[in-house]
């Protein structure tokens, strides 16, 4: 677990004028980032040295030209005013095959040439074309892995977690966390069901939802979202919105989250009481939802607790984890989020980074807080999870102060 509580304040100082810079340079991003994922695998894999035939360099470079036109077009058909599911599947595709090329293209480019070079094997020819070769062959291993990664039922990971503040009588409470389920232009309704089968299995007290239920409207995305309706918990289901329902009328999904039997926690909180103790149980909306222009939407944390009693332990559903700052000062026991996806397609989480304090989790602010970040039990966009698995999230909360075992 990350210790941020006495260095949180000036480390959060000194990145605020590097995170302004990059955050403006990340307007470019769509723009620039498109000509250098097909690009530079281009360049790499054909003018640096193999000297291929002309026509393997005319097709090549065809394919590569197509792939800069084609994948910029179907995100926009897909994603744009259009919403056409094929264009987004074939876009999100493109985008994650490229992203794999592009990073792979770079690592063997430099690393194993020169592992190459420094261990005397061939000509330069001769290894120009070994790294062609071994992208190649990285990248589709690694596409079809990160293919089934992204479509199969989440393992579930188990960790418990003290609460210092928590009573006696709440320990062993079983919390299950699910987030960035993400129902999309692919077709999950039957993936869907078997994460609410396994959900039911973990006999939780509470099960959590924090955000991004979907891509796309309720109304066009309910049949993958309606299995959610047979999850099971002894207390209750609770949710809090998510950045990606501002783009999808978030009020159509509260709608039809309260119609499944889930607790929208629209800043404010419900009491969890067992064995004399009570724990809050509190959700804000998502950071975004206020500029969404949603009339009562915002992320609202003196709403979520207003009336609660400050004694008690708060447990807070935020979608996106940057939000615990606010939640520390607040002296919020646990927060829980998702957003992230862990990076979903290794090395993006580097870039999560720049945006997000934590990747994935638990860690540590302020005198009290914790934060618990989950990698996500979907995916959005690219169907590729490579080195950032998905999950289902048992915590089982502890108390410091339950008996001991004799």
């Amino acid at each position: 677990m990350t210790d941020t509580s006495n260095t949180r304040s000036a480390d959060s100082e000194a990145r605020a004028p590097r995170q302004s810079r990059l955050h403006r340079l990340m307007r470019y991003i769509p723009l620039v980032a498109p000509v250098l994922l097909w690009a530079v695998p281009c360049w790499v894999l054909l003018y640096t040295g193999q000297n291929w035939s002309l026509a393997v360099i005319l097709a090549g470079t065809a394919l590569f030209a197509l792939g800069l036109v084609g994948m910029p077009l179907a995100m926009v058909r897909g994603h744009g005013r259009r919403q056409q599911d094929r264009a987004a599947i074939v876009g999100d595709t493109l985008l994650g095959a490229s992203w794999v090329l592009f990073t792979w293209s770079v690592l063997l480019g430099v690393l194993l040439r020169l592992a190459l070079t420094v261990a005397g094997v061939g000509g330069s020819q001769d290894r120009a074309r070994i790294v062609t070769w071994a992208v190649l062959g990285v990248t589709a291993v690694l596409l079809a892995w990160g293919y089934y990664e992204a479509r199969r039922v989440p393992r579930v990971r188990r960790l418990d977690v003290e609460l210092p503040r928590l009573g006696a009588g709440l320990d062993g409470t079983r919390v299950v966390l699910i987030t960035d389920t993400h129902y999309g232009p692919l077709d999950r309704a039957g993936w869907s069901a078997r994460v609410c089968e396994t959900v039911n299995t973990l006999e939780a007290d509470l099960v959590c939802h924090t955000g991004d239920i979907a891509d796309g409207t309720a109304e066009r995305r309910r049949a993958q979202a309606t299995p959610l309706g047979t999850v099971r918990a002894t207390w209750a289901r609770v949710y809090v919105t998510g950045n990606h329902e501002y783009y999808s009328e978030a009020q159509g999904w509260v709608d039809l989250m309260d119609e499944l039997g889930w607790e929208p926690l629209r800043n404010r909180h419900l009491l969890l009481e067992r064995g004399g103790d009570t724990l809050v149980v509190a959700g804000v909306d998502d950071v975004t939802a206020e500029s969404s222009g949603l009339a009562g939407h915002r992320a609202h944390l003196d709403g979520a607790l207003s009336g609660a009693d400050p004694e008690l332990p708060v447990l807070l559903l935020a979608h996106q984890p940057k939000f615990v700052d606010r939640a520390a000062a607040a002296g919020v026991d646990l927060q829980l989020s998702g957003h992230t996806h862990g990076g979903q397609i290794w090395p993006f989480h580097h870039l999560v980074r720049i945006d997000q304090p934590v990747v994935a989790g638990l860690s540590h602010h302020g005198d009290r807080t914790r934060l618990y970040t989950s990698r996500g039990t979907g995916f959005w966009g690219p169907p590729f999870r490579v080195f950032a698995p998905s999950e289902i999230t048992l915590l089982v909360l502890r108390s410091p102060h339950r008996p001991t075992q004799p």
